[in-house]
């Protein structure tokens, strides 16, 4: 796709290597040379082994697990990368953290997710590249340009030929409501919506289900899976309401705690979730189906480097 020299650089972190090895393909290019170790008591490395001076670099890393040291990893590249005279450095984040820290929602909390933006530009980020944040007013928190893009179009592209008049969209809370309500408009399905109360962080208690879903097959739309626990007992509720077949999609498979053995016993009949994050062998059960995103992230970085519109991406 790209053909111009060596005026384009792309590397990668240790966060998901198989991702950015299938955006570099997609690009007709490889990584870059880097080099990235740890001291022994934990402190990061960083040297890029080949010159990018006055280049368009581009950095992929998802936070997620570890999140702490994959995000100090980033900032390091970007730091490396600055100090190294590249002449513009796009940090490409598939899955972005501490993005549900992004308000305060009772006294005396952070919103970690205006520190990292902060951090990141700080670090020397000229930009961000970005799919499906927590919330999209985030994109306000950063004072240089964020492209957030948006991972629907490839999952309802996956379930599209299941659509039939008997098919509902599921929005697993009341957030997701407007990401729900989009799937089901662009399959041209009904909407259901699953009330529920949360106790504390990762619990959740199903209230009702708004909506008709006896006899239906039911397509739950979120943005993340972490501890799986909304999903799950979405999964339930709509199994206990009559629903005949179950499936469900997210963009950020972050499969923490006891995600896995909730999945497991679940009435989940298939989980489609985004390659954002590297998920290991061990955890994919039999029922998921690992999506692709290295197309979109090669065209959005193709089209960063050459100045093109986002939106063409989905056209």
């Amino acid at each position: 796709m790209i053909n111009h020299g060596n005026e384009i650089k792309i590397f990668s972190g240790n966060s998901n290597k198989p991702l950015a090895e299938k955006i570099a393909a997609k690009l007709n290019t490889t990584l870059g040379d880097m080099e990235i170790t740890h001291f022994s008591d934990g402190e990061i490395y960083v040297r890029f082994n080949e010159a990018i001076r006055g280049m368009d670099v581009f950095l992929i890393q998802s936070t997620s697990f570890p999140v702490n040291v994959n995000l100090m990893e980033l900032f390091i590249m970007i730091d490396a990368a600055k100090r190294a005279s590249a002449g513009r450095i796009t940090a490409v984040i598939p899955y972005f953290g501490y993005a549900r820290q992004d308000r305060k929602a009772r006294s005396r909390e952070p919103i970690t997710a205006k520190l990292v933006a902060n951090l990141l530009t700080s670090a020397g980020a000229d930009r961000v590249l970005t799919m499906d944040l927590h919330c999209a007013q985030i994109q306000g928190f950063f004072d240089i340009p964020l492209d957030n893009l948006v991972g629907g179009p490839t999952l309802y592209n996956y379930f599209k030929p299941k659509v039939d008049d008997n098919f509902v969209v599921v929005s697993p809370d009341i957030g997701s409501v407007s990401r729900a309500r989009k799937v089901a408009t662009r399959m041209d399905a009904q909407l259901a919506i699953i009330d529920k109360r949360r106790p504390k962080a990762n619990e959740m208690e199903v209230m009702n289900i708004i909506g008709d879903v006896k006899g239906k097959n039911c397509l739950m739309v979120d943005d993340m899976i972490d501890t799986a626990g909304t999903i799950v007992q979405g999964a339930k509720a709509l199994k206990e309401a009559g629903a005949k077949a179950i499936y469900a999609c997210c963009s950020h498979g972050v499969l923490s705690g006891p995600a896995i053995e909730r999945l497991a016993d679940s009435p989940i009949d298939e989980l489609a979730i985004l390659d954002t994050i590297d998920i290991p062998q061990e955890k994919i059960l039999p029922f998921f189906k690992i999506i692709s995103t290295a197309n979109i992230f090669a065209s959005a970085i193709e089209n960063v480097y050459l100045d093109k519109s986002m939106s063409k991406i989905y056209d």
